[in-house]
């Protein structure tokens, strides 16, 4: 039986093969002024009223580091961040340290590239997604049952960064600086939430949880039918950290409890969410969770910029999990540990938005 509003002998694959050898992205189809969108995007009509719903009495934790360095109000500190990371998973950091001039300058940069002719983008298009340098629309085009209302930028920072030249030009200078800023931030983060968890500061660092590097940026394009798809699936992130940079149009939703509530833009700040390997390295301490993008109404595109932080990915051999100084007789390990090859295989056998680490290493 045919799914509502695809047509019997639709052939799907052919399709998206079509919008794949494009390489136009939906950027290009938007910019093309079409008001139907193809088909390979239209999600089943069951999904899309719990989408359009969206809570509007809560909003993620927000938390100012401007004293952080500082003995007196540092505990404070660490004690909203920790809980913002056991309750919601998600919080916006406000005096981070990073010029608010760096964060406009890095969103200018990647929007100029998504603006360009598809012929000058084309020359990045590929479907190599863990190295180098990758422009493409929906990483999991192939892997996915429908595609999202987006197009992506991805380059690899750690433990190989892609070469420079490769970068295209017009936001290398500023994806480079992003890196620099966001990484410290990432750390500073990451030693916060440590001491949340009665560890040194500088534990995961040290263990690694920051070589692993990749600046993703998204663009949402208008959609002419936003109540027909969506831009980015509900997903939750596999890595440990994650550093999110925004523009101000909206669409990132999060899921909190059984509602989903807006993260408002806010400019200026920065967005952290746990990523699902943090969630295992805590032991559940920290939760990762579902978010999402809605598909954008709005004629001014939403641009994103994501640096995720995760540990080595060429050791095949180290083993990941709960760390012994959280594990007790009060508090036994509630994951198994896990290597490299089996985390990559795990996330990338499955559709995008499952939560390929957590559900996979319970005991």
């Amino acid at each position: 039986m045919a799914a509502a509003g695809v047509s019997v002998g639709y052939d799907r694959l052919k399709e998206v093969e079509e919008f794949d050898s494009s390489k136009i992205g939906v950027k290009g189809l938007s910019d093309s002024g079409i008001t139907t969108i193809p088909k390979i995007f239209v999600h089943p009509p069951e999904t899309l009223p719990e989408i359009r719903s969206s809570s509007t009495s809560a909003s993620i934790p927000l938390i100012d580091l401007a004293n952080v360095k500082s003995d007196l109000h540092r505990p404070k500190i660490v004690e909203q961040i920790s809980d913002a990371a056991r309750n919601w998973g998600f919080f916006q950091l406000i005096n981070h340290g990073v010029p608010v001039s760096v964060l406009d300058e890095t969103i200018a940069a990647y929007k100029a590239f998504f603006e360009q002719p598809a012929e000058v983008k084309a020359k990045h298009y590929a479907r190599e997604e863990n190295h180098g340098v990758m422009y493409a629309s929906n990483n999991d085009l192939y892997r996915s049952k429908v595609a999202t209302w987006h197009d992506t930028l991805q380059v690899w920072r750690g433990p190989v960064p892609a070469k420079l030249e490769d970068i295209p030009e017009v936001c290398r200078k500023e994806v480079l600086e992003w890196e620099m800023q966001a990484k410290m931030v990432a750390e500073t983060v990451m030693e916060l939430l440590c001491e949340g968890l009665g560890l040194e500061a500088g534990k995961l660092k040290e263990l690694g949880y920051t070589e692993t590097r990749a600046i993703v940026g998204h663009i949402y394009p208008y959609c002419p039918q936003p109540d027909l798809t969506v831009g980015l699936g509900s997903h939750t992130d596999y890595g440990m950290l994650t550093v999110l940079l925004q523009n101000q149009v909206p669409g990132l939703q999060v899921k909190h409890g059984n509602e989903w509530v807006d993260v408002k833009p806010l400019h200026g700040s920065l967005t952290i969410n746990v990523g699902d390997t943090l969630q295992i390295v805590s032991n559940g301490e920290y939760k990762s969770v579902q978010h999402r993008v809605t598909a954008n109404s709005s004629k001014e595109p939403r641009v994103s910029i994501i640096e995720f932080f995760n540990a080595d990915n060429r050791d095949k051999v180290r083993r990941h999990g709960p760390l012994p100084e959280l594990i007790s007789p009060e508090k036994p390990a509630i994951y198994r540990d896990f290597t490299f090859p089996e985390f990559i295989q795990n996330f990338f056998s499955k559709p995008f938005g499952n939560k390929a680490l957590v559900e996979t290493f319970l005991l």
